[in-house]
C-alpha cells in the first residue's frame, strides 16, 4: 500500500493533497478512515490506495500510517 505525507489541507472545503510516490494526489474527507479530517495534520505520514476521480488519479482509503 503507497505512502505519503499531508502536503496540504483545505479545511474550509474539506479536502486535502498527499504528497505520494506518484506525486501529489487529492483526496476527499470521505475517504479519510479511522479519525476525522480536522485530526488530521500537514506533514502526517499516512497510506492509502490510488483511485480515479473525475480529474484523474486521487487518494482513496486514506489512514494514518503505522
Amino acid at each position: 500500500m503507497p505512502q505519503g505525507k499531508i502536503k496540504r489541507l483545505v479545511s474550509d472545503r474539506g479536502f486535502g493533497f498527499i504528497e505520494g510516490e506518484q506525486g501529489d494526489l487529492f483526496f476527499h474527507h470521505s475517504e479519510i478512515q479511522g479519525l476525522t479530517f480536522e485530526e488530521l495534520q500537514e506533514g502526517q505520514m499516512v497510506e492509502y490506495e490510488v483511485g480515479e476521480g473525475r480529474k484523474g488519479p486521487c487518494a482513496t482509503s486514506v489512514r494514518v500510517a503505522e
